[in-house]
C-alpha cells in the first residue's frame, strides 16, 4: 500500500483530496497543521507527502526540509495558491519533486503523484501498518477514533484537549450538550484512552428503561426473584466491569433509582434484585445530559449529592453550528460511512451543496447532518452531491437571514474595514475573525497582509 500524507489546513479542498486518493487505492492520511505533521512524521514512514506551502504554524518548506534529512526517498510535492516563482526555485532546490498551483482538480495532480511515486522506483513503506496483510478498509481516518473526529475548529480543539486531560484518570465525567451532538462518541473516546480501553464499554440510555425494570437492569436480578424473572441477570454495572459504564440521558433516572444509584457509586458493591450477596465492581462511570442538571437540581428533580458524585470532571460538547469549520469533516466521514453502508461510490459534495451546508444552522446537529448526508448518498446517482437531493429546509436557505453573513467579504467594497471590525469582535482571535467573515484562515492571512494590517 502507498503511504501519502496530505498536510493542508483548507478543510474542503484537503478532504475531497484525501477521499479522491483513498477511492484509488492510495493509504492517504489529511493533517491540518505543521505541528500534526512533524507528529505524523515521527510515528510513520510516508512514500509522498503533498503540503500546502503556506501553513497557519510553519511552512510547507520546513516540512520538506525535516522530509528529506529524514528520508531522502520520501517525494515531496508542493502546493500553492500563490503563483510564485522564487518560492518553486527554492522548493525544486531543497529536493521538491514538482509544485503544483491551487486550484486544481484531483484528476490533474494523479499523474505527478504517479511520477513521484515511479522516480526512484519507490516501493510500499515497510511499516508494522503494511508490512502484513491489511483486513478490509475501515471507516477511519487520522483525525477520527470510532467515531469521534477531532475537528479543527477552536471549539472542537478545547474539547479534545479535555478529553486528553482526563481520560488517563479515574474521575467521573459528566457531559453536556445538545441532543445530537455526539456525547456517547465523546465518551467512548475518553473510554479508549483511558487505562480501561481493553475493558467493556457498556451505553445506557436512561430514557429508554422502564421504571419498574430499573433496578434488574442496573444491578441484575436472580432467576424468580419476581414475576417475570425466568433466568439470571446480568445488570449493566457488572456487565461493566473492570470498565466504563456511560449512562446517556441520566436526567431521566428516578429519584428512587438516584438513591440506588448513588450508594451503588459509593460503596463500589451492588446487590442484585433477589439476592443477598453484594457484588464488588470496580467502573469507571461516565454521564451525560441534553438539559440543566444543576437547574434540576435546584428545582429538587435531581440528587444534589448524586449530582456532585457524577460531576468531577465536565465536558460541554459544542453545538454544530458552534464548530462551522468542522462541517465539512464529519460530513466526509458520514458520507464514508454511507458510501460503505449503500454500496455507492459518491466522490464528494458539489460547490452548491456546500454553500448550502455552511448556510444552514443544523439544529439537530450531527445527528441531523448523518441522516441528510446518508439520504443525498442514497439519491445521488453522480460522483458529487448535488443540492437538488438535499432537503427543502437545507437548499433552500436564505442566506440573508444567517447573521453569520454579516460580516461577509466580497460583498462590500470596504472589506479592510470589515477585517478589522471583525478582528475587534473577536479580541484580535484570527480564527474567530474568519468564522465571522465567512472565510478561512488562510484567506484571513492573505487579507492581512494585502491591507498591511498588523496585530
Amino acid at each position: 500500500m502507498i503511504n501519502i500524507l496530505i498536510v493542508e489546513d483548507d478543510v474542503p479542498f484537503g478532504t475531497m483530496l484525501k477521499t479522491f486518493l483513498n477511492k484509488r487505492d492510495y493509504e492517504a492520511q489529511l493533517v491540518f497543521s505543521g505541528e500534526e505533521a512533524f507528529k505524523k512524521l515521527k510515528q510513520h514512514t510516508f512514500n509522498l507527502i503533498l503540503t500546502d506551502v503556506r501553513l497557519p504554524d510553519t511552512s510547507g518548506l520546513d516540512i520538506l526540509k525535516e522530509v528529506k534529512t529524514d528520508n531522502a526517498e520520501t517525494q515531496v510535492i508542493i502546493m500553492t495558491g500563490y503563483a510564485e516563482i522564487s518560492m518553486a526555485v527554492q522548493a525544486m532546490k531543497i529536493g521538491a519533486f514538482d509544485y503544483v498551483s491551487k486550484p486544481f482538480r484531483p484528476e490533474a495532480i494523479l499523474q505527478t503523484i504517479e511520477n513521484a511515486l515511479t522516480h526512484n522506483e519507490i516501493k510500499p513503506a515497510k511499516t508494522p501498518e503494511t508490512a502484513a496483510p491489511k483486513p478490509k478498509k475501515e471507516i477511519k481516518s487520522s483525525n477520527e477514533s470510532a467515531g469521534y473526529v477531532k475537528g479543527v475548529s477552536e471549539a472542537a480543539i478545547k474539547l479534545s484537549d479535555y478529553i486528553d486531560l482526563v481520560a488517563p484518570t479515574n474521575m467521573s465525567v459528566l457531559i453536556m450538550g445538545e441532543s445530537g451532538t455526539g456525547k456517547e462518541q465523546v465518551a467512548k473516546s475518553i473510554h479508549e484512552k483511558s487505562k480501561r480501553a481493553a475493558a467493556p464499554f457498556v451505553a445506557v440510555d436512561c430514557g429508554a428503561i422502564p421504571k419498574e425494570l430499573a433496578s434488574s437492569e442496573f444491578f441484575g436480578h436472580l432467576k424468580g426473584s419476581f414475576t417475570g424473572a425466568i433466568n439470571d441477570k446480568t445488570g449493566h454495572f457488572e456487565a461493566a466491569n473492570g470498565g466504563t459504564l456511560f449512562l446517556d440521558e441520566i436526567g431521566n433516572l428516578s429519584y428512587e433509582l438516584q438513591v440506588q444509584l448513588l450508594r451503588a457509586l459509593q460503596e463500589r458493591k451492588i446487590k442484585p434484585v433477589g439476592s443477598n450477596t453484594e457484588i464488588q465492581v470496580d467502573i469507571r462511570v461516565i454521564t451525560a445530559t441534553n438539559e440543566d442538571l444543576a437547574q434540576a437540581v435546584r428545582d429538587g428533580e435531581f440528587r444534589e449529592d448524586l449530582y456532585h458524585r457524577l460531576n468531577e470532571f465536565s465536558v460541554q460538547v459544542p453545538s454544530l453550528k458552534e464548530r462551522k469549520e468542522d462541517l465539512l469533516l464529519f460530513a466526509e466521514y458520514f458520507l464514508e460511512e454511507a458510501n460503505a453502508e449503500l454500496e455507492k461510490n459518491v466522490i464528494g459534495f458539489s460547490e452548491e451543496a456546500i454553500t448550502a451546508f455552511k448556510n444552514y444552522n443544523w439544529p439537530g446537529n450531527l445527528r441531523e447532518l448523518k441522516n441528510m448526508v446518508k439520504r443525498a448518498v442514497l439519491l445521488t446517482q453522480e460522483n458529487l452531491i448535488p443540492v437538488k437531493v438535499l432537503p427543502h429546509e437545507i437548499a433552500s436557505v436564505d442566506i440573508t437571514s444567517n447573521p453569520e453573513t454579516e460580516y461577509g467579504l466580497f460583498k462590500n467594497k470596504n472589506e479592510e474595514q470589515l477585517i478589522i471590525d471583525a478582528l475587534e469582535k473577536a479580541g484580535g482571535n484570527k480564527s474567530k475573525a474568519a468564522r465571522l467573515l465567512s472565510i478561512d484562515r488562510k484567506t484571513l492571512y492573505n487579507k492581512l497582509k494585502q491591507y498591511g494590517i498588523k496585530l
